[in-house]
């Protein structure tokens, strides 16, 4: 076995989607001859808990932990929150803030803390782990981000090791969507580039999620970027027989619905549908699984469709898995943000296991839409396309009431966990091979 050190802030029982990538990896890596052991915080800020992933953790593992130092007490003085409460990822608010406070929070947030909140982690965490390699033999490592802090944890310790380094990056980096909303002045916005390009440059191998975000990096840097899809993995889906469908034709979204994902024109259409057909009203159900900002919340309020709602909070992921499974629509929606063609988020990948068809709002020319035409999952309509909407809606509805919904999903076996960590694990041999 030759064996990798994977520096990860999100490890169980750390919930959200932020835990799924790298924990379903460590999950398959012995079966391609890879070791592995986890260094990731001991006191970290997790936004949800989720003891259920738990059992993923491969038996016999090493996980190192160490301590970290976040700023989130001042930073919920700034922003207004309470101390007890948790800070959510991407600027999702679920009550409505003081805007002053909240822009206070945020031009701190983006200017004193590069490249990110766990800033302070980085000095201690390369002096903690050149100790440890001082006693253990590592043959690669590798660093997920964000927070990209890890990736600097990692860049360190390869200048002085001369290990081969991945750098994984589950989002990009001065490009994902909320990065103009930072308030960042001409400074903070040249540190967080340069610290990119030289994650960028430096590290021996570089994976991205969707091709797309490789060619944008590439414009950044170019070099040769390495795309590993999210996925699902089967072991996580329960048997379909045993599986008892809505009774109500639900339209389920699972995970954070941020303000950048409010479809209006899904609203709008919904409440067209309502007003147009009596079947309809009686049937509908909105299921929304998980964090929603409250400005989604006031879009459907101002639609009517309250009674329409059933909102659940957090599901631990194997409840979230069933309700996929349970519902008769999954909804998939891409934040309407310039870097939209770029989105694939893991939870389209487990939508695609839940043999559900999908509805997907976002751009005709993404990721997303490609990957929903190839597998012949479900139908695509644009954030601002009321009347396409209204049609597939109508579409899944019909055949919901002659008992033929159901999804035409095919091809999707190589987006499986254990496919993509095979092509991880070339990845790493390759690293491995040329050292």
């Amino acid at each position: 076995m030759k064996t990798v050190l994977i520096i990860t802030y999100y490890w169980p029982p750390s919930g959200g989607a932020g835990v799924q990538r790298w924990l379903k990896f460590v999950k398959y890596l012995r079966l391609f001859n890879w070791e592995p052991v986890i260094f990731c915080p001991e006191n970290p800020e997790y936004p949800e808990l989720d003891d259920s992933l738990l059992k993923d953790v491969p038996s016999g593992i090493k996980i190192i932990q160490f301590p970290v130092w976040e700023p989130y007490s001042a930073y919920k003085i700034f922003s207004g929150h309470k101390k007890e409460e948790k800070i959510n990822a991407a600027f999702l608010t679920e009550h409505k803030k003081n805007k002053i406070l909240e822009g206070i929070a945020i031009w701190i947030r983006g200017n004193l803390f590069i490249p990110d909140a766990r800033k302070f982690w980085i000095r201690p965490s390369v002096k903690f782990l050149l100790k440890f390699f001082a006693n253990n033999k590592v043959d690669a490592l590798v660093s997920t981000g964000p927070p990209h802090s890890t990736h600097l944890i990692a860049q360190a310790l390869s200048r002085q090791l001369n290990i081969p380094w991945l750098a994984d990056f589950r989002d990009p980096w001065t490009h994902i969507d909320f990065y103009n909303d930072l308030k960042l002045t001409r400074y903070a916005d040249r540190r967080h580039q340069i610290l990119e390009r030289g994650v960028l440059a430096n590290a021996s191998a570089v994976t991205v999620i969707s091709q797309p975000m490789a060619e944008d990096f590439n414009r950044i840097v170019p070099r040769k970027y390495d795309v590993i899809t999210n996925g699902f993995d089967p072991e996580d889906t329960a048997i379909p027989d045993l599986v008892v469908r809505d009774e109500k034709f639900s339209i389920a979204h699972i995970g954070t619905l941020v303000s950048t994902r409010n479809p209006v024109a899904l609203w709008a259409a919904l409440r067209e549908l309502l007003d147009e057909n009596e079947n309809f009203s009686k049937d509908l159900e909105i299921k929304l699984v998980g964090k929603v900002d409250y400005s989604v919340r006031a879009s459907i309020t101002s639609f009517g469709l309250d009674g329409y709602l059933r909102k659940i909070d957090y599901l631990p992921h194997d409840e979230v898995v069933r309700v996929q499974q349970q519902s008769q629509v999954l909804l998939l929606i891409i934040n309407n943000t310039p870097n939209a063609a770029m989105i694939l988020t893991g939870k389209f990948f487990e939508y695609l296991a839940a043999g559900r068809p999908v509805l997907c709002i976002g751009p005709e020319n993404g990721e997303a839409a490609r990957i929903l035409n190839e597998t012949r999952a479900g139908l695509l309509a644009d954030h601002g396309n009321k009347e396409t909407l209204k049609k597939h809606i109508f579409n899944f509805y019909s055949r919901y009431q002659t008992g033929t919904l159901e999804s035409g999903t095919s091809g999707i076996e190589k987006f499986s966990r254990k496919e993509l960590t095979r092509s991880l694990a070339q990845i790493l041999d390759n690293l491995n091979a040329n050292r």
